[in-house]
């Protein structure tokens, strides 16, 4: 994939969890976002990562001690763990909802 189609992409993704994350209480999820990385914020100084990584093609994903790499499939469209395949939007929301105690899914609050 040539970069100005991997900065479009991975801008996207950033876009829509930012999008998502402006739907929740600051005081339940805070997030900052600067140059392809989000940093996701909840109380307790408790910090998850999203960005793109140029160099690969890549999004990163790290919620706490656990990080991922993910791969854009280009049948299908979706980021998807280069480990074991899971989608990118899913474990976003399954990091989250494991913090704040209740079911969240990205696109929803």
């Amino acid at each position: 994939m040539d970069r100005p189609t991997f900065l479009r992409l991975a801008d996207d993704v950033i876009r829509r969890v930012e999008d998502w994350l402006e739907d929740f209480d600051p005081e339940e999820v805070d997030f900052t976002s600067a140059d392809g990385v989000v940093k996701i914020q909840f109380p307790g100084n408790k910090t998850y990562v999203l960005n793109r990584q140029t160099a690969t093609n890549q999004m990163w994903y790290a919620a706490g001690v656990r990080a991922w790499h993910y791969d854009l499939d280009a049948e299908s469209g979706e980021w998807r763990c280069d480990k074991d395949g899971h989608e990118l939007f899913q474990r976003i929301g399954e990091t989250v909802s494991e913090f704040l105690g209740r079911s969240v899914s990205v696109g929803e609050a």
